[in-house]
């Protein structure tokens, strides 16, 4: 075998490219964030940061009492004291820790099963590397500087870098959850937050499976998080974020993660381009077994992903639990019907795939609807989705792999705009009895538009400048030979 030098040379030189261009990248964030965070800091007892849908980052402080000889300080002051001193509950630090390991399941092996499944056997583990690499990368940049841009500071469109590398973060520090006086630690807090954004990278490597260079998959990532995914989870879950003061709902994550994903999914595709062969020979899916198992643990992981949301474990959280229950339930069965009505049968890549649709459709409606209108929700994204990764995929004439933006995208989109629907209190959802259900509506609509627009050009100029550092696309020889070898050495199935 020989070895070229100039490949070495050239290799070393993109490894420096990629290092000089993520130092620079994470400079120019942080001269963003601090241009922005012109206010004057607040006081001690303001807080800090605001976690899904309103949670207030906090941190305990110790009161200090002047004593005047004059007037004695009033005997309810102290029980004031005691009642503003937040109560960390052993439950739900023992269900944040549990959902956090549950939304893990959900990355590996859950999505790398199934989108390993759903590509040829000559590239299974170019997925499970890619979805792999980019999780861990992502959960790392979280710790650096993720979890300060997201929910450190008030500003409307990005956080600051008051918490860069979890400054001032100790395991005395605070998040305050929904209830009042009610928080957990906050190292809980951001080791759930960095699952959310780890999974969200790892979905959009689907749809560009099979062709594309590894490298450039990971240079991709780390300009999408910081530019796409920090400002997007700001704006929808932190306190002064501009949908969350509009007043937009995203319980678990249907704009933050799956428009998101599924919209950064499909630029990709198109940046890359078709697989060869594409609509001329059947690309088929090589292990149909691996992507049912690879469903199954999504859906089981999924109960900490939207449960897990809710931050405590009251009777939000189970709320949330049956309405992911019975909604996925749902969309199993209407893919099923769907199938079998236009196809003739149910397959059964259709019924996993009608999971992960009702998944992904009740995701931002997790706690804010009830159960019937979790059904309807799951039920009628397991019909569009079908229509998603057939009839749409045709019409946008995309080579989207393993169908991210016909189900995360599609999915995300009808959950965000139905929660504005059945979060109604006369379809039985949670919201006031002052709920304008048109009002609600469109601001669902505004925020589903604003994170199209924002992730479509962030993936844009993400993708362009890993051509320009990479090139996107690998080799034809390597593409017919597979990703596996080509790019890692290794086969899944040896001879």
């Amino acid at each position: 075998m020989k070895t070229r030098l100039l490949s070495g040379w050239k290799t070393r030189a993109h490894v420096l490219c990629l290092a000089t261009l993520c130092g620079l990248m994470t400079l120019g964030v942080a001269a963003t964030a601090i241009a922005q965070d012109t206010a004057p800091p607040a006081a001690e007892a303001t807080a800090e940061a605001a976690p899904a849908v309103g949670v207030v980052t906090e941190t305990v402080t110790e009161t200090v009492t002047e004593t005047v000889t004059e007037a004695p300080a009033p005997e309810a002051a102290p029980a004031e004291e005691a009642a503003a001193e937040p109560v960390v509950d052993k439950g739900d630090v023992a269900w944040m820790l549990t959902s956090t390991l549950l939304v893990l399941l959900m990355v590996v092996p859950g999505l790398a099963l199934f989108y390993g499944g759903m590509v040829r056997s000559k590239n299974v583990l170019s997925v499970l590397v890619q979805v792999i690499t980019v999780f861990s990368l992502l959960v790392v940049l979280w710790i650096v500087y993720g979890y300060s841009l997201a929910f450190s500071g008030e500003g409307a469109w990005l956080g600051n870098l008051d918490k860069l590398f979890l400054k001032g973060v100790t395991p005395e520090t605070l998040a305050a959850t929904f209830t009042d006086g009610v928080s957990l630690p906050e190292y809980v807090f951001i080791a759930f937050q960095s699952t959310f954004a780890g999974i969200t990278g790892a979905l959009i490597v689907g749809a560009f499976a099979e062709r594309m260079k590894f490298a450039a998959v990971i240079l991709f990532s780390v300009i999408w998080f910081t530019f796409g995914y920090l400002p997007i989870a700001h704006i929808v879950w932190a306190t002064g974020g501009y949908l969350f003061e509009m007043g937009a709902l995203d319980f678990a994550g249907g704009t933050v993660v799956h428009i998101n994903a599924g919209v950064a999914g499909l630029i990709g595709a198109y940046f890359v381009g078709k697989r060869l062969g594409y609509g001329q020979t059947a690309l088929k899916p090589h292990n149909v077994t691996l992507t049912y198992v690879g469903a199954s643990l999504l859906w089981v992981g999924w109960f900490g992903f939207n449960a897990g949301s809710n931050l405590e474990a009251n009777a939000g959280a189970a709320l949330a639990f049956i309405n992911t229950l019975v909604a996925t339930a749902a969309a199993v069965i209407a893919w099923a019907l769907t199938e079998k009505i236009f196809k003739g049968k149910s397959s059964a890549l259709g019924v996993a795939s009608g999971a992960v649709a009702g998944l992904v459709g009740i995701t931002p409606a997790a706690g804010l609807v009830g159960p019937f209108g979790a059904v309807a929700i799951g039920f009628i994204a397991g019909v569009v989705c079908v229509w998603g990764v057939t009839g749409l995929k045709r019409l946008l004439k995309v080579d989207d792999t393993a169908d991210v933006f016909g189900v995360h995208a599609v999915g995300g989109i009808i959950g965000a705009i139905l929660t504005g629907v059945f979060h109604a209190p006369s379809l039985g959802g949670t919201g006031g009895e002052d709920f304008d259900m048109v009002a609600q509506v469109i601001k669902q609509a505004t925020g589903v538009g604003l994170t199209i627009v924002w992730i479509g050009v962030v993936s844009v100029v993400a993708f362009l400048i890993a051509k320009i550092v990479f090139g996107l696309r690998v080799t034809e020889d390597a593409e017919r030979e597979g990703l596996d070898i080509a790019s890692h050495g290794e086969s899944a199935y040896e001879a």
